[in-house]
């Protein structure tokens, strides 16, 4: 497996890639292949946050930790996070046995799947009259069904999630409703 660290206004030592590649070793275990791991390590209001990405067997699992006290301790909790919710998409998607993780289930088919991040910019700090477009996002869009596509936004912790339905063709956005259901919009 790739991992790549970075510190952002951070410097990564040798000892803190060491334990970012010892805990996420961990994860191999779910994945039959895991193609690459993006993390990043920054100080933010004196919280330790770190933010895993990882791509494997074509799903994209992304975990954040930002209250952590130390560095260590917040590499820690986002593992243990990352392992609950592959857990639980492989019981959603495969049922009980997926515990035990792909490697013994060659058979299952792979899915695609495709990360839209809805991140909102940091708290500004003046008040503006009209908002402004402060970063924009990039991806491919791969064709699933919309209940890949909520499965994905789950994995991803996001409230909405743009695909491609291989239904129809047509780009759709699946959001997360207040009452925990799910919506799905489609151009007219």
């Amino acid at each position: 497996m790739l991992i790549n660290v970075k510190g952002r206004n951070l410097e990564v030592t040798d000892a803190l890639k060491n334990y970012v590649n010892k805990k996420l070793q961990k994860l191999e275990k779910y994945f039959r292949n895991i193609k690459e791991a993006t993390v990043t390590l920054s100080v933010v209001r004196g919280n330790h946050v770190v933010e895993v990405q990882i791509e494997g067997d074509g799903v994209i699992l992304r975990g954040e930790e930002r209250r952590g006290t130390d560095m260590y301790g917040s590499i820690d909790l986002v593992v243990e996070k990352l392992e609950t919710q592959v857990k639980r998409f492989k019981e959603k998607l495969y049922g009980k046995a997926a515990e035990e993780g792909p490697k013994e289930k060659e058979a299952l088919r792979e899915r695609t799947l495709v990360e839209a991040e809805g991140e909102e910019a940091e708290s500004p700090e003046e008040v503006e009259e009209m908002p402004k477009i402060v970063r924009i996002k990039r991806f491919p869009i791969k064709p699933m069904t919309p209940e890949e596509a909520a499965q994905q936004m789950e994995l991803l912790n996001h409230s909405f999630f743009v695909f491609l339905n291989s239904e129809t063709q047509d780009v759709n956005v699946v959001y997360k409703r207040e009452d925990g259901d799910y919506g799905l919009i489609e151009p007219a």
